[in-house]
């Protein structure tokens, strides 16, 4: 059985992939910001962009600097 991935972006930028595994998607992180979701399970697709865009109003100032680069 062939492996399902899909690249994860937020706001135009790749900050990660995710994995379809049994029982959701696990996300792998490519960006600082989001390196505290790294490895987590998400039931679904949308749950993984619905906590990129929680922990990115939690860090205004790393997520400023990450936009810089």
């Amino acid at each position: 059985m062939p492996i399902q991935r899909f690249a994860v972006e937020f706001e135009r930028r790749t900050v990660g992939i995710a994995v379809r595994v049994p029982g959701g998607f696990i996300f792998y992180s490519s960006s600082e910001l989001f390196d505290q979701l790294d490895g987590r399970l998400f039931r679904r697709a949308r749950a993984i962009e619905r906590e990129l865009r929680r922990v990115a109003r939690r860090r205004p100032a790393l997520r400023e600097r990450q936009a810089a680069v």
